[in-house]
């Protein structure tokens, strides 16, 4: 069976790898800044779910396509990819000391009909996640923002594998791989063996 993963993300193509099952890479099309941002969970649903159905639509074949998106929220505001060094900077001072949420919405399209019905053609999960951040120093976060001039394309706003980053977290409820990896690979696991894609 083959597999899509709707993402360009390099973390999460490498995370998949670790499943040890063969999968190629499609980015999508979507255009995030039009879905409308009501709350985490429903964003990360909508926005996973329009990136597989765009890369779905294009198939010829039976396969099986991923889609995924994540975001962060502290105090009921939704935490995207930050736009700028300062942005960033804002962003990691809010946190330091504190606790937010972290979602990854999941959704899965079979494009065939001949192995499951219409009804069980697709399947969708988010994953919450709570982390507690120490308390990081003004140095320090320019310090992880000279380090590493990717920060603007974390969802978390920095990247908890990198450099001086990786010490930022103190305590992670939930997912391992949701926070470190931006992509819960237990859960992929159980959709993919719902249709016995795995064993």
């Amino acid at each position: 069976m083959k597999i899509i993963l709707a993402t360009t993300s390099p973390y999460r193509i490498e995370a998949f790898k670790f499943l040890g099952i063969p999968f190629v890479v499609e980015g999508s099309n979507v255009d995030e800044s039009q879905v409308e941002r009501k709350d985490p969970r429903g964003l990360v649903r909508d926005l996973s779910r329009l990136k597989a159905e765009s890369v779905a639509q294009n198939q010829k074949e039976e396969v099986v396509v991923i889609g995924m998106d994540s975001v962060g929220c502290f105090q009921g505001k939704i935490l995207e990819k930050p736009k700028s060094r300062e942005d960033a900077f804002e962003r990691l001072t809010i946190l330091s000391g504190n606790c937010y949420s972290f979602f990854t919405g999941i959704h899965m399209i079979y494009t065939a009909a001949t192995r499951v019905t219409t009804i069980n053609r697709t399947q969708s999960s988010v994953v919450e996640n709570a982390v507690r951040m120490r308390n990081i120093s003004r140095e320090e976060i320019n310090k992880y923002l000279d380090q590493d001039p990717a920060f603007k394309t974390y969802a978390q706003g920095y990247d908890p594998l990198k450099g001086i980053g990786s010490s930022f977290i103190k305590g992670i409820e939930g997912s391992y791989n949701n926070i470190l990896r931006g992509i819960p690979l237990e859960e992929v696991v159980e959709m993919l063996k719902k249709w016995d894609i795995i064993g």
